[in-house]
């Protein structure tokens, strides 16, 4: 019954909302995800002026602001929370979804949401720091749409407000998103360790969870440890793609033709192909970058800043960073083997078999390694992300927030020996639903985004006279 529920608004949130007939019999299937995001990412891009063009200077210096508390988190070490979830569960494992189901050209349309999605990323996450609060359990700040949301609604009205319907309705979206996504993680792991070493995933899982334990279920669990170990392994996934692409030096050019030419359905057979290509693009696009799904402001409300678009500058690169630059290396990886070499493969079978064909045996072996840190990342990103969602919903408590935890290390266990495309399904519910909730109400809310931008630019034409 449950998994029929879950399939059911899969379908509402990610199937053909609209049908365009195109030539030769296909069509072209729009979901209603894909007519918020889209229109959404071109309005705002516009409204700041395509601020990820003309501001990049800006939001590379913002990643150097300093923190005056100890306790609170700088710029950069939210952007460091926002990339743990996206480079392990995003830019491995949905990049392969997105090849697995819609071929090379999905990449294509995944550099076009983040193209347009870094300016709802900016509005979202400058939103989150203008309508921060203290932490009283954790320390610091907290917020994110929940809180955003709750303001707008409060200032409307006139009145405060003890819950805001919309509020809450994100906040339980959120909740169910990242338990999916601890699914995702859990069932990535233990096929790439099934693929490597021959385990049986019960045991991976078994493991997996145990060490999830130990680490997530301290009073005070913090988000240190990714400050290492973020950038150590992405660092190291950006140097074996930079040697792999050295070494394939000449299929290059052949691997980018695939991509536009997948990306407009040239090289798609069958009817309705193009649709399957920009679905998977755009879906799996959504969940590597998250602009617009409400997540990373959960995070950028966390930081201390100066100026709240600065939070934005910040979490607007995280998204360039995100899908064009990481995203792009699982694609080069996957898309520089032989077709007939991993044609029919999916998941982590299709990524370890690309990269045994580039770096034998020690390729699989890495990969598992990789996704197996990039697990933990994850896991604790989306573990910080809930820290304002379950205090919202349930109040400042340890118990609510230990719940949640437990909760999580359950789905945790689950993902590691259900079916493939369940566990998918049920993150692309979670995102989709809080995509809803916070999109919408960025129209009304966006504006003094945009005033935040305006006054300071208007600031640094003073410092420069």
């Amino acid at each position: 019954m449950i998994v029929t529920l879950i399939e059911k608004m899969y379908s509402f949130l990610w199937g053909d909302l609209v049908k365009i007939p195109l030539p030769g019999g296909s069509s072209l299937g729009i979901s209603l995800i894909i007519i918020l995001l889209v229109p959404a990412g071109i309005y705002f891009t516009i409204r700041t002026r395509f601020l990820p063009v003309r501001m990049f200077p800006d939001m590379v210096h913002a990643l150097v602001e300093k923190k005056s508390d100890k306790n609170n988190l700088s710029a950069f070490q939210t952007l460091i929370v926002s990339t743990a979830t996206r480079v392990g569960m995003g830019n491995l494992v949905g990049v392969v979804a997105a090849i697995s189901a819609g071929g090379a050209g999905a990449i294509f349309w995944m550099w076009v949401l983040a193209l347009i999605g870094s300016s709802t990323a900016f509005i979202e996450a400058t939103l989150a720091q203008i309508y921060k609060e203290k932490d009283p359990l954790y320390g610091g700040y907290r917020g994110g749409p929940a809180y955003y949301i709750h303001h707008y609604w409060e200032e409307k009205q006139g009145r405060k407000r003890k819950k805001v319907l919309l509020s809450v309705l994100f906040a339980i979206s959120g909740l169910i998103c990242w338990c999916g996504i601890s699914q995702v993680i859990s069932n990535s792991v233990t096929a790439s360790f099934e693929n490597a070493f021959n385990i049986p995933p019960l045991y991976t899982t078994i493991v997996l969870v145990a060490v999830a334990a130990v680490i997530v279920l301290r009073k005070n669990a913090t988000v240190k440890v990714l400050d290492f170990l973020v950038p150590v392994m992405a660092v190291c996934y950006f140097v074996i793609t930079l040697f792999i692409i050295a070494t394939n030096l000449g299929s290059m050019p052949g691997v980018f033709k695939r991509i536009f030419e997948e990306a407009f359905g040239i090289r798609q057979v069958a009817a309705g192909g193009f649709g399957a290509v920009l679905m998977n693009g755009v879906k799996r696009g959504l969940f590597s970058n998250e602009a617009g799904s409400g997540s990373a402001p959960c995070a950028a409300a966390a930081a201390e800043c100066d100026q709240p678009v600065k939070a934005g500058f910040v979490q607007a690169l995280g998204v360039f960073v995100d899908t064009i630059v990481i995203c792009s290396c699982t694609a080069m990886i996957m898309l520089l083997a032989p077709e007939d070499l991993v044609s029919g493969l999916s998941g982590m079978e299709l990524l370890q078999t690309a990269m045994r064909y580039h770096l034998g045996e020690f390729g699989v072996i890495f990969i598992a390694a990789t996704l197996f840190m990039f697990s933990f990342s994850t896991f604790l990103g989306i573990l910080f992300y809930a820290r304002s969602n379950v205090a919202y919903l349930f109040g400042d408590n340890w118990a609510s927030q230990t719940g949640y935890k437990i909760i999580a290390l359950v789905m945790l266990f689950i993902g590691g020996i259900a079916a493939y495309t369940f566990v998918w399904d049920l993150g692309d519910v979670g995102i989709g639903l809080m995509t809803i909730f916070n999109i919408f109400m960025l129209y009304p809310l966006g504006g003094k985004a945009i005033r935040e931008l305006k006054n300071y630019e208007e600031e640094k034409k003073i410092k420069k006279v």
